[in-house]
């Protein structure tokens, strides 16, 4: 029995969009990777240049001959960052690094900039890291919950000790929401990862998490 060729062309056309979107599937999230990591390669690759550039304006022809090898400031602002961190963590340093943070800290106007800035960075990877405790936060209806990260345990300086300052993380973006809750409308995800219970959030729900 033959198709009619409107039913052909229907089940081609719909058979066609299903492996265009399989194609999608595969390739986006590759090319949005590889894209994402050349252009950071290509923006730390570019930092020192312009500070050499910037501050010996008269070597420009040494600079071009130099500094323009692919990789190469790459390799050495990453071995620059390395030599700072391990030189601030000596005793005379760490002191002196000590001292300038607390001048940036109380100068007027930069205060507000430096402080977001270092917070934020330690929030992830410093000493006072703030997204290693997931929760479940009850803060819409009754039964209702957001997946959050509890940045204080409790919200002292508002007068509020009974309640908890969860961080809420917008999906798809690297926004969020800062809640301060009651702490009984707050579980604690104790068989769950901070780095599953971010990816969840930000996907959207979609990443599947082990619990």
């Amino acid at each position: 029995m033959k198709l009619k060729p409107r039913r052909t062309f229907s089940y081609i056309a719909n058979k066609a969009l299903q492996l265009f979107l399989q194609g999608l599937i595969v390739i986006v999230p590759i090319a949005v990777t590889v894209y994402a990591a050349v252009w950071l390669f290509t923006a730390i690759d570019s930092i020192l240049p312009n500070i050499v550039r910037t501050l010996f304006p008269d070597h420009a022809r040494f600079q071009e001959k130099i500094i323009t090898i692919p990789g190469l400031n790459f390799i050495i602002l990453i071995l620059l960052i390395i030599f700072i961190g391990w030189i601030s963590s000596l005793f005379f340093i760490s002191r002196l690094v000590a001292f300038f943070d607390r001048i940036l800290e109380h100068t007027p106007g930069i205060k507000f900039i430096y402080t977001s800035v270092k917070d934020f960075l330690e929030a992830f990877a410093g000493n006072k890291k703030k997204f290693d405790k997931p929760v479940l936060v009850n803060v819409d209806g009754a039964d209702v919950w957001r997946v959050g990260f509890i940045t204080h345990e409790d919200a002292a300086s508002f007068g509020l000790n009974d309640h908890a300052v969860v961080y809420v993380p917008h999906a798809y973006a690297v926004s969020g929401i800062t809640y301060i809750v009651p702490k009984e409308r707050i579980k604690l995800l104790t068989h769950t990862s901070s780095a599953d219970a971010m990816k969840f959030t930000i996907s959207g729900g979609v990443t599947e998490v082990e619990g």
